[in-house]
């Protein structure tokens, strides 16, 4: 039997559900704060990833799935978006456009990482780009942002860590303090944390080896070398962030895993375990160090797989929708018939509706039909439809009623809306209604002509 490769997953049933009504949630949250959807190529030329991530994070220098084309081109499955994102901001010249230009994605992303918990080596991202502003308020608003999207999932128990990592400045200060500090310890140190000394200290700070170690406990804190200016600018952003009543927790050592971050940084934790549920920050170089005009920009990240971990952890139960509105059954042939035309009629005016496809029983197609959590079961038999009426019976009340089937449509429709307020439907009023309705028209029609 061939099986999927390690470190994915199938998204079926239930768990599919879930994971379609955040991305509906992600959709409607980001149409609100005016954000367009952009959709980038899968894969992109090595180089992009190399220049944007850094050559220093782990995702470049361990878990990037490179290979070469049939034109001897090297290529890399994008483990990340943002990168993408600025590659093609420049390239179609966004910055040519009214800015800041806002847009958000949803996409599948590769990172060939050990399999655990929460981590695939193929995983699906939602994040945002605001890129064309370096005021304050747009790292306020899309921290903001994030956090609105996990309280409309449900999630209650959410920390928000945030950071500085200042100006060219005060990171070059800050370099060479980490730099001196760490050296007479270069020894006490992982293998990865001794190369990144030179490359990138910074990186030494989120190593997940030596994070308990209290050489990393005990290193020098961003804080101490922020310039005023970029001090100034941490201080706007979290007073805005109260503003906004967004609660933080200032954490020192918080510094993501990717080279290109300046200024604020922040990630999103959530439940009793702490889980990383997302993060992101500002990258105002990024777009120059790929080729376009120097232009500041800040964004977010999240995978929906460990989101989805965070809202089970809490036990919230996502209002999804897990039922059809009406099963057609039927017997013989002539009535399947009936039932294939009725359930396009009826789907194509809008209902979820589902039918018989295997031979079953009637008895058998009952019980499909409450597996399929079917709130009307609409039974076929010959000498109704002669009649031109249907037998319809409510699955909750089991109250069944013959239905004309000029008014199946406006029976449904009725029916299920007064279903969901607990109201009571009659039928005999409706179809008198309806009567009284047709005859009018029909004599409108004649004295019209």
């Amino acid at each position: 039997m061939i099986t999927k490769p390690k470190g994915t997953i199938d998204i079926y049933g239930k768990n599919a559900k879930k994971w379609k009504y955040v991305e509906e949630v992600v959709d409607s949250v980001m149409e609100k704060y005016n954000y367009t959807y952009i959709r980038t190529p899968l894969f992109e030329s090595t180089e992009l990833f190399h220049r944007g991530v850094g050559e220093t994070s782990d995702i470049v220098t361990k878990e990037t799935y490179d290979f070469k084309d049939r034109g001897d081109r090297n290529l890399t499955l994008r483990p990340e978006g943002t990168a993408g994102v600025v590659r093609s901001f420049i390239e179609n010249k966004m910055y040519g456009d009214t800015m800041p230009v806002k847009v958000y994605y949803n996409g599948t992303m590769y990172r060939y990482e050990r399999p655990q918990s929460g981590r695939d080596r193929e995983l699906t991202q939602f994040g945002m780009e605001l890129i064309g502003s370096n005021d304050p308020i747009s790292d306020a608003e899309v921290i903001s942002l994030a956090v609105n999207i996990y309280k409309m999932l449900g999630l209650k128990d959410i920390v928000v860590e945030i950071n500085s990592l200042g100006d060219k400045e005060s990171r070059d200060n800050y370099r060479k303090a980490l730099i001196d500090y760490f050296k007479p310890h270069i020894d006490e140190l992982c293998d990865d944390c001794k190369a990144r000394l030179e490359k990138n200290p910074l990186r030494i700070l989120d190593c997940k080896k030596d994070a308990d170690s209290d050489i990393l406990k005990n290193a020098p804190k961003i804080s101490d070398y922020l310039n005023e200016e970029s001090k100034k600018r941490f201080d706007e952003v979290k007073d805005l962030l109260d503003i906004l009543e967004v609660k933080y927790e200032v954490e020192e050592s918080l510094v993501r895993g990717l080279d290109y971050y300046s200024h604020t940084v922040f990630e999103i934790k959530a439940g009793t375990s702490n889980l990383s549920i997302g993060g992101g920050g500002r990258y105002n170089d990024l777009v120059e160090e790929l080729g376009g005009p120097s232009t500041p920009a800040i964004g977010f990240a999240c995978g929906i797989g460990r989101l989805l971990l965070a809202l089970d952890e809490e036990k919230v139960e996502l209002p999804i929708k897990d039922d059809i509105d009406a099963f057609i059954m039927y017997v013989n042939d002539d009535e399947k018939k009936y039932a294939t035309y009725l359930s396009n009629e009826l789907r194509m005016s809008g209902f979820k509706v589902d039918t018989e496809y295997t031979g079953r029983s009637l008895k058998s197609q009952f019980k499909q039909a409450d597996r399929l959590n079917s709130k009307f079961l609409i039974i076929l038999n010959s000498e109704d439809l002669n009649n031109g009426e249907v037998n319809v019976k409510n699955n909750t009340t089991k109250k069944e009623e013959k239905v004309l089937l000029e008014y199946l449509i406006y029976y449904l429709d009725e029916h299920l809306v007064d279903s969901e307020t607990d109201d009571e439907f009659d039928i005999e009023a409706f179809a008198k209604e309806q009567e009284e309705k047709k005859k009018k028209e029909e004599k409108e029609g004649k004295d019209e002509k």
